[in-house]
């Protein structure tokens, strides 16, 4: 390949382990997912790579370099030869473990700065679309999740309550309300009880579909009565983890 004195560099985190995401380097299927439909790869040194945009735009390459779940390397030139033919540049993502799950860093280099600077903003849109499908992967299950959530505010039982927590919430697990202000599933488990104890014959349900966007799901409740009346009602906002446990919790009630 010819030098590639130009380079395009962005830094991007994703809600989710390194693992899953570089699923979605050796899977067409998942690799058609954040390209489109038709793009297909064959996750092996000299394995084509095949990228189909909107309007019948395509880029081929070849893998250059794959160390799972590290690194892939391939080359990329659109099928037409412009604004670059095939194998004339070249594409370096890079996955590292993050707190938030994982950092992915991107390097495309090229022959020519002109070239480069018109991929700028395709790379910016690319892998923003790409977080969001990791995440909703990973997050597939967000419903059932929430509902557990909710669930667990009417479970008297204090060893059913910490079971269910373990299984949905991080053990730090954050809770905001109007009522709270709690860190931890101990002290969350100990403010449900109270609920309970204080605030007896309601229990809170799920309103309408869970709205997920890259590890945050925001879910509308109420509280019904023990005659399944409505009393009042409101949004929580989750944050969810790479792994697919429950963060954080804040809620708003309605006026």
């Amino acid at each position: 390949m010819t030098p590639l004195p130009h380079r395009l560099d962005r830094t991007v985190v994703i809600a989710a382990q390194p693992e899953t995401v570089f699923r979605f380097f050796t899977d067409s299927e998942r690799w058609a997912s954040w390209w489109g439909a038709g793009s297909t790869i064959d996750p092996r040194p000299g394995g084509p790579v095949r990228i189909l945009y909107p309007g019948a735009i395509e880029v081929l390459g070849e893998v250059v370099e794959i160390l799972s779940p590290e690194r892939l390397v391939f080359t990329y030139g659109y099928a037409s030869g412009k604004p670059i033919p095939p194998g004339s540049s070249r594409v370096t993502i890079r996955l590292e473990p993050d707190a938030a799950g994982t950092r992915l860093h991107l390097t495309h280099e090229f022959t020519e700065e002109a070239v480069r600077d018109q991929h700028v903003q395709g790379w910016r849109f690319q892998l923003s679309l790409f977080a969001n499908v990791v995440a909703n992967e990973v997050h597939a299950g967000a419903a059932d999740l929430i509902d557990a959530w909710f669930h667990v505010w009417a479970q008297a039982d204090e060893a059913r309550r910490d079971e269910i927590l373990a299984r949905i919430a991080a053990p730090r697990v954050r809770f905001r309300d109007r009522f709270g202000t709690l860190d931890g599933a101990a002290d969350l488990t100990a403010h449900i009880g109270a609920s309970l104890r204080f605030m007896p014959g309601f229990r809170l349900q799920r309103k309408g579909a869970v709205r997920h966007c890259q590890g945050t799901a925001l879910a509308d409740w109420v509280t019904l009565t023990d005659d399944g009346k409505e009393h009042h009602s409101g949004t929580s906002v989750f944050t969810l983890t790479a792994g697919g446990q429950i963060a954080a919790v804040t809620s708003v009630s309605n006026p």
